[in-house]
């Protein structure tokens, strides 16, 4: 369990650990009885399995067991109408290239490993599509309507604008590239008893999940997830690969795990999808917005239908009384996509933010002006004032901070022999949510704190976090606290993901260390003791080992009365080489206007690591698919390009750490998804600051800087 042992309040709980190798993932558990498999998948796009032949691999040394659909384990959900789209093993059909088809178990990785590549299939071949562009353009293309239309005034009202702008924004497929591959360990026992060791941002949804395919109670499946090596999103759902898992291990009664290939991580846990987007602006020409026009077609399976929150930002970022979005998915042969840090919105922002700073230009504002002239007092969408949001203020604070008075609002004008200087300025936002969370809390005579919740931590520090609201309330030094996470069996706690574990969880850790002091308080008195004697003291009084209390917390109508969201600025200085069209980020300063900074050290990390991946989506990330054969050329490290140190500049963090009143005890709201949320644009914009080109096809590399116009 992640124990604090630091001096330092501001580092995090679980760092020493991590950095000497104590820190157990899910693939270093070691059961009885391990056996490995290995997963088969399908060589072709679409189609049905016309023949299996196992039999070289059954005969293979160290080979227990060769499982696929026609000798599957039981799955009652999969045997009954409905249930998951991708019914892993119980179906012949073929829905995109790199399926599981298979899975290989052996005594060693190596030998399971060789037999899965002696499996031959045969197949019925069918014409198929992955090329998202081409299914876009198709008007006898299948289209599903993604999110209802929104309109608020008059639709279109940017074509009747004294100023207007109208412009298309491509973003590529991104993969979730973690330094850990995703899998599992499952252990399946007699009487329909299961532990697994998973890869998950929630034990208790991979605990409901594998429940509810297999229909064995929740309490026979303990789930075990402490430390997670980066999940981005991946890890929000459970995969057929893990189902798959957990099927080896009934059938053979052993434990299986799985760890899948860096190849199979573009293919088998979900992406970002492609999007194509057209923003149509209109303004008056003091720089008054009179229109907003978001429209948006984003990529999704054949099989099952995926949709994110892409052109929510449009709808109330900017004063504007004549809004209208439109969001359509579009199947193509591929795997489902799932949600990416900043999901949908990081999408959407790209192409907002990028039009904004077009129609800056249009009007020849300086950019930041023209958003702070159409910064909202309100949420126009709800209809209701934000429960706090002090924009304003971070846009004077990054602007000092990057220097933004030397940029020119004329581009191509700071150029130094043959580099030429660029300033960008782009905003973030997400919802600030709040869910259920329960969490144990035992106080004891020996001076320590122990917490348990069924949370997960995925990198942001939620041990960390939780042990200094903890600390803060009951005045309990740091390395006294011990947060146990990741364990289906402890209170329960919501998945990981939204930006949201800290004020969900951490409201929870609020209530009960309250609840605590008051018992500690109300034993000093009756014991007639001061009531600031230490707690200590007062329970060795009292003759108690310790005192537990467990408390469930929630939101409560707050988001009734108030549009709750996190807000970020985003500052970019970027030179270009003129001759080769090299990009170099040169200067970042991300501001986060997200309530009260619990865990300032994990905090900037968050940011940090938002802008890490924001240069990744801007400049070098894009998953390339060969639509001759719908396989993915770019599978591996080496041709997905991803940052490295060399690409990172100074990077600047700064909050304004002001709480909000009313979302939580704490003030606090989440920043993992403004971290990101954005930052592509304001590398764009400063692009186009630095040369008049405006690149609107992400990423941004030296040829389409070079080749525009």
């Amino acid at each position: 369990m992640q124990t604090a042992i630091l001096k330092d309040q501001n580092d995090r709980v679980d760092g020493i650990d991590k950095v000497m190798g104590r820190a157990k993932y899910f693939a270093e558990y070691n059961l009885p009885g391990l056996t490995y498999g290995v997963l088969v998948t399908s060589t072709i796009t679409k189609g049905k399995i016309s023949s299996f032949d196992t039999r070289a691999a059954e005969k293979a040394p160290g080979v227990i067991s060769v499982i696929s659909h026609l000798n599957k384990p039981s799955a009652p959900a999969y045997e009954q109408d409905g249930g998951p789209a991708m019914k892993i093993f119980y179906t012949d059909k073929i829905f995109f290239n790199g399926q599981p088809i298979a899975i290989v178990v052996a005594n060693t990785f190596e030998r399971a490993t060789y037999a899965a590549s002696l499996v031959k299939v045969g197949y019925e071949k069918e014409d198929f599509n992955t090329d998202f562009e081409k299914a876009v353009s198709n008007t006898k293309a299948k289209k599903l309507q993604g999110q209802p239309d929104y309109k608020r005034g008059t639709e279109n009202a940017y074509k009747t604008a004294e100023v207007k702008i109208e412009a298309n924004y491509h973003l590529p497929i991104e993969t979730h590239n973690p330094m850990e591959l995703h899998g599992i360990i499952a252990d399946w026992r007699p009487n329909n008893q299961l532990t697994v060791y998973a890869k998950t941002q929630g034990v208790k949804a991979t605990q409901g999940a594998i429940a509810n395919v297999f229909k064995i109670p929740v309490e026979n499946i303990q789930v075990n997830s402490e430390f997670v090596g980066g999940g981005f999103g991946m890890a929000l759902r459970t995969w057929p690969l893990e189902i798959a898992t957990v099927m080896a291990s009934k059938h053979i009664a052993r434990p299986v795990k799985v760890v899948i290939t860096r190849m199979q991580m573009f293919t088998m846990v979900g992406n970002r999808p492609a999007a194509i987007q057209t923003i149509g602006l209109g303004a008056k020409k003091d720089g008054t917005l009179t229109g907003i026009t978001h429209r948006a077609f984003g990529e999704t399976s054949a099989y099952e239908n995926f949709t994110e929150g892409v052109v929510n930002m449009a709808k109330f970022m900017y004063q504007c009384d004549h809004v209208n979005t439109q969001y359509t998915v579009v199947p193509v042969d591929l795997g489902v996509p799932i949600w990416m840090r900043g999901p949908g919105e990081a999408t959407g922002a790209f192409a907002l933010e990028s039009a904004i700073d077009e129609m800056a230009h249009a009007l020849d504002m300086d950019p930041l002006e023209f958003r702070i002239k159409n910064d909202p007092e309100k949420d126009q969408q709800r209809n209701k004032p934000f429960s706090d949001k002090n924009i304003k203020e971070a846009y004077r604070v990054g602007a000092e901070k990057i220097g933004w008075s030397e940029r020119k609002n004329k581009p191509g004008s700071l150029v130094n022999g043959q580099w030429k200087t660029g300033f960008g300025v782009s905003i973030g936002v997400f919802n600030a949510n709040r869910g259920r969370a329960s969490l144990k809390a035992i106080l004891k005579s020996d001076g320590t704190l122990l917490m348990q919740s069924a949370t997960s931590d995925i990198g942001p520090g939620t041990g960390t976090g939780m042990s200094l609201i903890a600390s803060r309330i009951l005045s309990i030094p740091v390395e006294k606290i011990k947060f146990e996470l990741g364990d289906s069996s402890l209170p329960p706690a919501p998945s990981q993901g939204g930006s949201a574990t800290l004020s969900t969880v951490g409201s929870a850790v609020n209530d009960a260390c309250v609840s605590l002091k008051s018992t500690i308080a109300e034993l000093a008195a009756n014991s007639n003791m001061d009531a600031t004697a230490n707690f200590v003291d007062v329970l060795k009084k009292n003759n108690l080992p310790s005192i537990e209390v467990t408390k469930q917390s929630q939101a409560g109508k707050e988001r009734d009365e108030y549009s709750m969201y996190s807000f970020s600025i985003h500052f970019v200085k970027v030179k270009v080489h003129s001759l080769t069209g090299v990009v170099k980020v040169d200067k970042i300063v991300s501001v986060g206007d997200s309530g009260t900074i619990v865990s300032p050290k994990t905090a900037r990390s968050q940011m940090v690591g938002g802008a890490v991946g924001g240069v990744g989506m801007a400049l070098t990330e894009e998953s390339v698919i060969d639509h001759r054969y719908g396989r993915y050329i770019n599978n591996n490290f080496a041709d997905y390009h991803v940052p490295v140190n060399a690409d990172i500049p100074e990077i600047e963090v700064h909050f304004i750490n002001k709480p909000d009143p009313y979302i939580n005890p704490m003030g606090a709201k989440g920043m993992g998804e403004i971290a990101l949320i954005g930052f592509s644009a304001a590398v764009a914009n400063a692009v186009f600051n630095a040369t008049g080109k405006r690149i609107r096809t992400l990423p941004i590399t030296p040829d389409k800087i070079l080749t525009s116009s």
